[in-house]
């Protein structure tokens, strides 16, 4: 917690983009973001929604350093902000951290594969039934 710095943003408010650039994460204390996928030049879909307590970030962790989303408040948000490049420093100094790190974030993100696989077995099982 010492490399946390609290942040905060307003609803409505991009944190960031796909395909920028990944130097920093977030822990959210309060209010919600929305994880979103560009799929037209004018249209986003969400893929998820973040709420207290979540990881808002990963993509610093793995090359190309570059966010996979694009995120944005759905209400107002306070967050702890990490430097990503502080935090990888860290961990190559104690790596029994940084293995606690990975493991966490692995964790994270098979939690949202399965959520992800589950919202889409939903919808082509609904496309499905209307189709037949």
């Amino acid at each position: 917690m010492t490399l946390a710095r609290e942040v905060s943003f307003p609803e409505d408010t991009r944190i960031f983009e796909a395909g920028g650039t990944a130097d920093r994460f977030w822990v959210i204390r309060s209010g919600a973001v929305s994880l979103d996928q560009q799929v037209t030049s004018v249209q986003r879909v969400t893929v998820a929604s973040l709420g207290t307590g979540d990881l808002l970030g990963w993509s610093w962790l793995f090359p190309p350093y570059q966010w996979d989303f694009g995120a944005e408040a759905f209400s107002p948000v306070r967050a702890y902000e990490f430097e990503a490049r502080a935090v990888l420093k860290l961990c190559e100094e104690d790596p029994a951290l940084g293995l606690s790190l990975v493991r966490i974030v692995a964790e994270i993100l098979a939690h949202r594969l399965e959520a992800t696989r589950v919202r889409l077995l939903d919808q082509y099982g609904a496309h499905r039934r209307r189709v037949i």
